[in-house]
């Protein structure tokens, strides 16, 4: 493994980071620069960047060098593992395994089962999140060998997340440039990936109408609003149609006229 670096250097790699991040988001590289230049922020046995799909309720890796059950592990079973309840918040910044309380290590598959036969004793997982607050994907960084403190990565990992957030899931961009609204105004963005029913569906959530009385406005079933409410709330990643109804008033999407 490489000698750990100075604290500039680690903020010098950090702008190639950046840099790998934007030109993977536009597509004229791959994700896999992204790992090759977060390793001079960070020297790492293994890393991944995964994104989140919502519709699956899965990750899906986009590039990483963990063993083929650990990439199994992080695709499928992660998001069940009690420690992703712990990490998964917008707050933190990471979880680095040296700060996992020994009890919830214990309780944990994917430290168990995964991590620990691989000889892993430092790292951390990040969760990203888009700037509206979805959640897109994560990134995992283990290494056999623990790292000094202070460690100047710790905070540069952070610092880097809306970049990496941006790698994982390209449409990560700021709420006012990816918020149109459900009308021709929209130019053909759509945010969340939502399909232009679907916009119109979201939009007149904003209302409080009933499924039935959207169906009666839209021309549709309201079984069929029903579904596309499903897939609305599994896209968004959230809990119920009043987060989805302040979702659409957050970027301006107006029920139909």
């Amino acid at each position: 493994m490489a000698a750990e670096r100075s604290t500039a250097d680690i903020l010098d790699a950090a702008v190639h980071v950046r840099a790998a991040a934007r030109d993977a988001a536009s597509g004229t590289t791959g994700v896999g620069t992204v790992l090759t230049a977060l390793a001079e922020v960070m020297a790492y046995d293994h890393a991944s960047l995964s994104r989140w799909d919502p519709l699956r309720r899965r990750h899906t890796t986009l590039a990483g060098s963990y063993p083929d059950d650990a990439t199994a592990y992080i695709e499928s079973r992660l998001h069940h593992d009690p420690v992703f309840a712990v990490l998964r918040s917008p707050a933190r910044g990471g979880l680095w395994l040296r700060d996992v309380p020994r009890n919830l290590l214990a309780a944990s598959p994917g430290f168990q089962e995964v991590l620990s036969p691989l000889g892993i004793e430092d790292g951390v997982a990040q969760c990203l999140f888009s700037a509206d607050g979805r959640y897109v994907g994560m990134l995992n960084v283990s290494t056999r060998s623990p790292r000094r403190a202070p460690d100047p990565a710790r905070a540069v990992v952070t610092l880097l997340t809306e970049a990496l957030a941006t790698a994982v899931d390209p449409g990560t961009g700021r709420p006012s440039e990816a918020a149109p609204t459900a009308g021709p105004a929209a130019g053909g963005r759509r945010p969340g990936g939502l399909s232009p029913r679907e916009l119109q569906v979201l939009g007149e959530l904003t209302t409080g109408r009933t499924n039935r009385e959207i169906a009666e406005r839209l021309h549709i079933t309201p079984r069929t609003v029903g579904t596309h409410i499903e897939h609305i709330l599994a896209k968004l990643d959230l809990p119920n149609r009043a987060a989805a109804a302040a979702r659409a008033a957050a970027w301006g999407v107006e029920p139909s006229r």
